[in-house]
């Protein structure tokens, strides 16, 4: 049985390992544009400073060479070859008897002015990204990052590490708009006032200025003001990496469509991670590459960890976290403390929580997430839910074992 495998980020790394524990004999090949393996999670940190490339990756040094891979390194997928089971790149052909694509997502630059074609206007996505990033700005003076969320933010902190003082807009009302209420949010923009960041809330980039050599040097908004830049950023979104599958015979829509074993609609193929669309965080796309790995080896698994409204972030070491609802609405009851080191919110809808954010201490969090995914009710219980534990889910059978009764 041979395997291929395009990309090697968690998804493609996860399934890798788990098709060599299962198919000790198996032929595996891995195919990915990039020439290392690194985590996307920390960019960032390569940005700054305080990573260096080798501190990127997340396998042993010797992966490939220790699990039997044969790695196609530096080459770009161009086709997928369904009837023939062969994967088309820009220096040959590779044949497979299973195929998992594991291609990850893409920045999403918008149609605004000359963004997307300028010299020095980058996404957030890839290590290239990165070091184009790190060496504009090395030399840059004004640097203006478009978009608010939890990759705009990481590359404003990595920025402000370098020296520089980034220029942050973000159209939605706030900041981490995805990620945390108005409150907690507010938070963290402090913080990053505080750091040297100026914030336009609630704006748009409706057009551009360019120089002779390309690069944009004003971004203008959509009241009006200009902002002179040096360096672009944008932080505005993803969209799957499935461009390359067009009339290949594997279904799409935005992303590739897949079942409950991750198979695709091409016998044999299967998808993992961002590209097929269930979850964008770490943990579920290494779940999704084990699934998936399975049921290439001829095992029968579902997926069925679908739930992926979490968020962790860490800035100026406040740490946060949130599941589910990030606010209230009508028929639901809120609940909210807050001192000067933490700040707490839960959300309940008919006795179940739906909703939870814990800023400054989130030791508490595991409880909060095992009950809102899943759905357990707390009516039941008479005491203020600030003081609810595991403890109280306890039964006892009449032999006296202690037992939880966690019911949905």
């Amino acid at each position: 049985m041979k395997h291929v495998i395009i990309g090697t980020g968690a998804a493609g790394i996860s399934a890798a390992k788990a098709i060599r524990e299962l198919q000790k004999d198996a032929e595996i090949v891995m195919i990915s544009t990039d020439d290392v393996v690194y985590s996307r999670c920390m960019l960032h940190k390569y940005i700054s400073g305080d990573r260096s490339l080798a501190e990127l990756s997340f396998i042993p040094d010797s992966f490939f060479e220790d699990n039997h891979i044969r790695w196609l390194s530096g080459v770009t997928v161009t086709g997928v070859d369904t009837e023939n089971k062969l994967v088309r790149y820009d220096g040959g052909t590779e044949p497979y008897d299973r195929l998992l694509i594991a291609t990850g997502s893409q920045s999403v630059i918008p149609p605004i002015g000359d963004l997307r074609n300028a010299k020095n206007v980058f996404g957030l996505r890839h290590l290239s990204d990165a070091k184009a990033i790190r060496e504009h700005a090395a030399g840059a003076n004004a640097v203006v990052v478009i978009g608010a969320g939890l990759v705009g933010l990481d590359a404003a902190a990595a920025l402000l590490e370098m020296g520089k003082k980034p220029v942050i807009v973000e159209m939605a009302d706030t900041i981490l708009a995805l990620n945390l209420d108005a409150h907690a949010a507010s938070v963290y923009q402090a913080k990053f006032e505080e750091a040297g960041c100026t914030f336009y809330i609630g704006r748009k980039v409706s057009g551009t200025v360019c120089d002779a050599s390309g690069s944009v040097t004003m971004l203008t908004l959509d009241d009006g003001r200009q902002l002179p830049c040096d360096l672009v950023v944008v932080a505005a979104g993803v969209r799957p990496s499935a461009a390359f599958l067009e009339n290949s015979g594997v279904a799409c829509q935005g992303n590739i469509i897949v079942d409950e074993r991750l198979a695709t609609s091409a016998d044999g193929v299967y998808a993992a991670g961002d590209v097929a669309g269930l979850s964008g965080i770490w943990p579920n796309a290494v779940k999704q590459g084990e699934v998936a790995a399975a049921n290439m080896c001829g095992e029968s698994v579902v997926y069925d960890d679908t739930y992926a409204l979490k968020n962790t972030l860490n800035f100026f070491n406040v740490p946060a976290l949130s599941v589910g609802k990030l606010a209230s609405s009508e028929g639901d009851t809120e609940y909210s403390r807050e001192d000067r080191n933490r700040y707490e919110k839960v959300i309940v809808r008919d006795g179940v929580p739906t909703g939870v954010i814990l800023q400054g201490d989130i030791s508490h969090s595991g409880f909060w997430q095992y009950l809102i995914k899943n759905k357990i009710s707390i009516s039941g219980i008479r005491k203020p839910v600030w003081k609810l534990s595991f403890s109280d889910f306890y039964g006892m059978e009449a032999n006296g074992e202690y037992k939880y009764n966690l019911t949905t």
